[in-house]
């Protein structure tokens, strides 16, 4: 039985300035879902930077990643999350947007949480695409990168290989999102009971 089950590999990107719940909502998710029938996990969960050096995420709390761009390994399903770090210097990274870029071929999900989908759009992964970011952003998506079709006042946007979070605690909704679409609604909902999260995010 252990054989048969899937388990995907899920890379999450960290920076400096990363907002915390960005990365680490959709880290919960991922991390304690689990096979109903078994212990076994179908998400294997770590988290990359550009050299895999410890990290300062927004208010100063030290992360240290499990691997730099050189090392990482593959991933079926990536998140980029966003927050100052994000918007004020990473969009401007060329060795951070090509690595997304590069990725994004090899993955089955590119997911972003907030201010993660600028890093999609500069990465050229959104043109002609629907998505959506924390609402504060959505005229800076919308005027920066013309070929986005933004979507205001919605948790996610599914456009297949892509999905988009908006700010912050929507993320969480993604990673719910993500987990009902690759394992049933019913992991989903044990998983969203084990958290005590919201159930209707699920309805």
């Amino acid at each position: 039985m252990l054989s048969t089950v899937r388990q995907w590999k899920v890379g999450i990107l960290l920076f400096d300035e990363v907002e915390v719940l960005d990365f680490a909502g959709p880290f919960e998710v991922f991390s304690v879902t689990a096979y109903s029938e078994t212990d076994l996990k179908p998400f294997i969960v770590n988290t990359i930077s550009e050299t895999g050096n410890l990290i300062s995420a927004r208010n100063d709390l030290k992360v240290q990643p499990d691997y730099g761009f050189d090392n990482a390994p593959y991933y079926d399903i990536l998140v980029i999350p966003g927050g100052p770090g994000a918007r004020n210097r990473e969009i401007y990274n060329e060795s951070v947007i090509g690595w997304i870029r590069e990725r994004a071929a090899g993955v089955q999900l590119m997911t972003s949480v907030c201010t993660g989908a600028l890093l999609l759009a500069k990465a050229g992964l959104l043109q002609g695409k629907k998505a959506t970011t924390h609402w504060a952003s959505y005229d800076w998506l919308e005027s920066e990168f013309p070929k986005v079709i933004v979507q205001r006042n919605t948790k996610f946007v599914d456009e297949g290989h892509i999905i988009t979070s908006g700010g912050i605690s929507a993320g969480i909704n993604m990673a719910f999102h993500v987990v009902r679409l690759l394992l049933g609604p019913v992991i989903a909902q044990t998983t969203a009971k084990r958290m005590e999260y919201d159930i209707d995010i699920l309805d």
